[in-house]
């Protein structure tokens, strides 16, 4: 790593945000913008995308700036088990249902942590589901099944 870059965490935060973000502009300029009263298929697209890119530049800037630690070194279990979690979560969504699928979901990402406990993890899963199924199904309406077919005899 160079010597003026004094923080690559930052530095590489802010290379990865100004590229998804430009990218999604860029993308973005095929639709119709429309106005802010209506909204075409760019309008929010294009306003994430730069938004994320002027935070990626300002991330950019600051890696410049500011020291910071090194980068870590990369941990291949992790990205597998939360790839893993998040794929078992599509899956898990019609058969099993919400519920399930959010246990399955915080319970195998969260092995991915070094600091991981099964009954604080198992807290916090039970917690989201809970969550999740109020805001979202009993809230907002959406039609997800809190219990898929798999339960349903």
């Amino acid at each position: 790593m160079p010597s003026f870059i004094r923080n690559p965490q930052d530095f590489w935060s802010g290379v990865i945000f100004l590229v998804l973000g430009l990218a999604a502009v860029i993308i973005g300029r095929d639709y119709a913008m429309g106005s802010a009263g209506r909204m075409g298929p760019a309008y929010f697209p294009t306003a994430l995308g730069g938004l994320l890119a002027v935070i990626g530049a300002v991330s950019l800037v600051r890696s410049f700036i500011r020291h910071g630690e090194p980068i870590g070194k990369f941990s291949i279990k992790s990205l597998l088990l939360i790839t893993v979690a998040v794929l078992l979560f599509g899956f898990l969504m019609r058969g099993a249902g919400l519920i399930l699928a959010i246990l399955v979901l915080v319970m195998i990402s969260g092995y991915a942590s070094i600091k991981f406990k099964a009954l604080p993890f198992f807290a916090v899963a039970v917690g989201m589901a809970v969550f999740c199924a109020l805001v979202f199904v009993v809230g907002l309406g959406l039609p997800m099944p809190m219990f898929g077919s798999w339960f349903q005899f």
